[in-house]
């Protein structure tokens, strides 16, 4: 039944969405449906950076190293880089700008002068090879890409579509984004031309093909999952207020996860401009930096991969910072194990673990699971996000399930993409005929609606949040003529929540050792695809197989790597 904290919650979104509401919904029509929408969300990411950076132009924004920015000012250099593109660089509406750099107050900046110029924000995978860059480029079509140093160099010798602007981090955004600065009017004028139906972003996803897809999504839909998100912080905030601990310092989060992945567009970058969060960077993980800035800048929230909240929290330095401010310990992007939610909340007693779940195509949104109630079901990746997410679980036909019946988990709301970019058969194979996105997650609802995930249906491995897919790392070592066969696999990492392991079989009269087959596995695909030489095994006799003669993954995980899955 419900608890104290579900009922608590419910009450207080149902008066924010009420008629005359700052959350008011009304109904939008897609696939023949009605679903809810927010009627007061801004028309586009454009007119949304514009209101909110005028509203909060005093307060701080960005933070990173020595360098201090306000909304104001972000507002000020992303007009400055919108005018550069347009002007200098021929960007016009619609054109897909490639963003490919580490994370950074000028990548932020970057974004929104991309935004602002009408461009569509194209959000390339910091970590990957040259030849991935290249690939992603060319898949959406790209005319420009922003490139740091390092990205440029990878990028450079690849055939591309796209001419590549170099920009740096350090010092002070004019200087940093010189190349795409410029003065004039472009982002005051593109807001009389920017509406809902205009593309926004496209985010990257590896499908079971192995294939990158571009996600790509129209304003509507990215700016419905900021507010979503903004909803539900508006949400806490009242229920905190209620409970007489109203916060009275401006929220801060800390940027530990890549920008270029949805957890660290949508809930965490883009939903700040709604709630006035100052957000404080770091170019690379590392715990006790964590600790450093999360006490100097009070960082209120802090979201990663799951075993980054679990680092700091065992950290052998944490008694030595003052973390009192950080009340939320949220995790996404890869499962978190139940014994880290009680150690957790043991190491914070005035703070909670979080656990979200969503996915690039529903521009983050989906379920979440909440302080009390986490504690109480910490397998569960919580209850559907009101007021705009609708939850189904369907068989293989599409039919729905029954009340705790295992299926694919599948979302229909506003928020979600509109379709791979010219890729209609794998759009079409995404969503029902009544609009709802098919995850490739099994999983069920209990019976006060918590979702638990079980399964991936999909041949993908999430390694701390990066998809890696099976195919493609099999690919990878089918590549070295010594290789007879292979099968990739995941399995649980204590850090990561999931890495890639792999076995395979030599043709006669080869010798090939793990450490080798990792070194030229490491030439053709990025680090993080590549397993550790520990998680990989060479069979002596040919792989189990199915009836279908397809290897038997499950059976080859089991026989080789039952005592890492223990």
């Amino acid at each position: 039944m419900p608890t104290e904290l579900d009922n608590s919650l419910d009450t207080i979104i149902e008066a924010l969405i009420a008629p005359g509401q700052p959350f008011e919904t009304e109904d939008y029509e897609a696939y023949g449906v009605k679903m809810p929408t927010f009627k007061n969300a801004p028309p586009s990411l454009a007119h949304y950076f514009a209101h909110y950076c005028n509203e909060n132009k005093d307060l701080t924004f960005l933070v990173d190293g020595d360098v201090r920015l306000t909304f104001g000012e972000c507002w000020v250099a992303g007009s400055h880089v919108a005018a550069g593109l347009a002007q200098d660089h021929g960007l016009k509406k619609g054109d897909r700008v490639g963003l490919a750099a580490r994370n950074s107050a000028n990548w932020i900046i970057a974004y929104m002068g991309i935004i602002m110029a009408g461009g569509c924000a194209t959000l390339l995978n910091g970590f990957s090879t040259g030849p991935e860059l290249a690939d992603a480029i060319n898949l959406a079509e790209c005319s420009i890409v922003l490139a740091d140093e390092d990205r440029a160099k990878r990028i450079e010798g690849n055939d591309h579509c796209a001419k590549v602007v170099m920009f740096d981090h350090d010092g002070p955004a004019s200087s940093g984004l010189a190349n795409t600065w410029a003065e004039g009017n472009t982002a005051m004028a593109m807001l009389a031309e920017l509406g809902p139906d205009d593309l926004a972003t496209i985010l990257y996803t590896s499908g079971s093909t192995g294939a990158s897809k571009g996600a790509w999504s129209d304003h509507r839909a990215v700016m419905a999952g900021t507010m979503s998100y903004i909803s539900q912080s508006a949400m806490a905030k009242l229920l905190l207020t209620q409970q007489g601990e109203e916060p009275t310092e401006q929220p801060c989060a800390l940027i530990a996860v890549p920008l270029f992945h949805v957890t660290g567009e949508v809930p965490l970058f883009l939903q700040s401009y709604g709630i006035a969060r100052k957000l404080v960077m770091m170019p690379k993980w590392d715990a006790l930096h964590a600790l450093q800035l999360m006490e100097s800048e009070k960082v209120s929230y802090f979201v990663g991969v799951p075993l980054m909240s679990y680092e700091i929290a065992t950290h052998p330095d944490r008694d030595t910072f003052d973390l009192s401010a950080c009340k939320s310990f949220a995790a996404g992007g890869a499962p978190r194990p139940t014994d880290h939610v009680t150690k957790i909340k043991d190491a914070f007693p005035e703070g909670f673990p979080l656990l979200g779940y969503g996915l690039t195509e529903t521009n983050g949104v989906g379920c979440g699971n909440f302080n009390e109630n986490y504690m109480a079901k910490p397998g569960s990746t919580g209850k559907a996000s009101k007021p705009i997410v609708e939850i189904a679980i369907l068989d293989d036909d599409g039919n729905a399930m029954p009340q705790g019946a295992t299926g694919e988990v599948c979302f229909r709301t506003v928020a979600n993409f509109k379709g791979y970019w010219r890729n209609e058969e794998a759009t079409k194979a995404a969503f029902t005929d009544d609009g709802f996105f098919r995850t490739g997650d099994l999983g069920y609802l209990d019976e006060d609606e918590y979702l638990y995930i079980v399964d991936r249906k999909k041949d993908i491995i999430i390694r701390g949040g990066e998809n890696i897919t099976c195919i493609e790392v099999e690919a990878g070592i089918y590549a070295h003529e010594a290789i007879a066969e292979c099968s990739v696999f995941g399995i649980p990492d204590e850090r990561m929540g999931e890495v890639p392991a792999a076995v395979y079989l030599l043709k006669d009269g080869h010798s090939l050792t793990a450490e080798q087959l990792r070194e030229f596995m490491l030439e053709k695909l990025a680090p993080f695809k590549v397993p550790l030489p520990e998680h990989i095994w060479q069979a002596e006799e040919k792989l189990p197989r199915l009836g279908t003669q397809k290897v038997d993954k499950r059976t080859v995980r089991t026989m080789y790597a039952s005592e890492l899955i223990a």
